[in-house]
């Protein structure tokens, strides 16, 4: 008996839900499935099916064996994609899509340099602050930063990036250094997307919140950081988003003792079917090419 090829027409019987349906799908015989799956299950001493007349339907054990043979199969597949992979030439649409800000500094870079590469591949990039279904979607690859909800999408964690207060140098001569988050509530806070909600640190084991206040409260970043860089006052940041004027030292980090726990910036994919050369190829890309980036301050 070819184990492989008994396996694989248990699981079509699975699917089709029935025996003829299942030897039209695999393009054989219905002789040739009713002796495979009798081998089977002579093969495993147990019933995977119960057959009658007008239909059919899996056993207790079939149902559990179903599942382990659903798994090998589809590392099988896997297996064999990650092989094709670099011996075919990707080719076809990729949809992605990523936050606003950190889209645009690194993410669309990185797929300009993938379509340098693989000229056969068209990607479309969406950028977007708000959450977006993957699968409602039909998006095939997603950065997202932050802690990631249980759900049916396989998630790889690229690197991590620290929540920072910064202010201009010119700002921490004439208001200060602060030495606790307390002090900041004696400054101008520049917000984003606030509605004026507290800052949250870290002091030991308890989490401390600061209700901060100022003149400043923008809907979107960069200008929130053009603010804090004209001297208006702490902003409250990632650090990917102000990496590179901390660099230059037109901002400085503050308070970085009583930071909260980093965010882990994950690529995210549906494994429901079989991934495409194309989007396997794409996710190694994107991966290597965002650990290569500096992100830290």
């Amino acid at each position: 008996m070819d184990k492989l090829k008994a396996i694989r027409t248990f699981v079509q019987i699975a699917a089709d839900g029935s025996l003829t349906a299942a030897a039209k799908s695999l393009g054989s015989s219905l002789p040739s499935v009713v002796r495979q799956l009798s081998d089977l299950e002579t093969s495993l001493g147990v019933r995977l099916f119960n057959r009658t007349t007008r239909r059919i339907s899996l056993t207790e054990e079939g149902q559990r064996y179903l599942q382990s043979c659903t798994d090998i199969l589809a590392s099988l597949d896997d297996a064999e994609a990650m092989l094709q992979a670099d011996t075919i030439e990707p080719s076809g649409s990729l949809l992605i899509t990523a936050p606003v800000m950190f889209g645009q500094l690194h993410v669309a870079p990185a797929v300009t340099r993938f379509v340098k590469r693989y000229e056969k591949v068209r990607c479309q990039l969406h950028l977007n602050d708000r959450y977006v279904d993957l699968l409602e979607n039909g998006i095939d690859v997603g950065l997202r930063i932050g802690k990631l909800p249980d759900s049916s999408l396989i998630a790889r964690e690229i690197c991590s990036v620290r929540r920072v207060v910064v202010a201009s140098p010119e700002y921490l001569k004439k208001q200060g250094v602060p030495k606790h988050p307390r002090d900041l509530l004696q400054g101008n806070a520049v917000q984003v997307f606030s509605q004026w909600q507290p800052w949250v640190f870290n002091e030991g084991e308890r989490q401390l919140t600061v209700p901060v206040t100022g003149n400043l409260d923008f809907n979107q970043i960069a200008p929130a950081i053009d603010a804090c860089l004209a001297g208006m006052g702490f902003g409250l940041f990632l650090s990917y988003q102000v990496a590179p004027y901390v660099q230059k030292g037109q901002l400085e980090v503050v308070l970085d003792s009583f930071e909260q726990p980093p965010r882990p910036v994950s690529v995210i994919y549906p494994h429901a079917q079989l991934l495409p050369a194309r989007t396997r190829v794409f996710i190694d890309w994107i991966i290597g090419d965002l650990q290569n980036t500096v992100f830290e301050v």
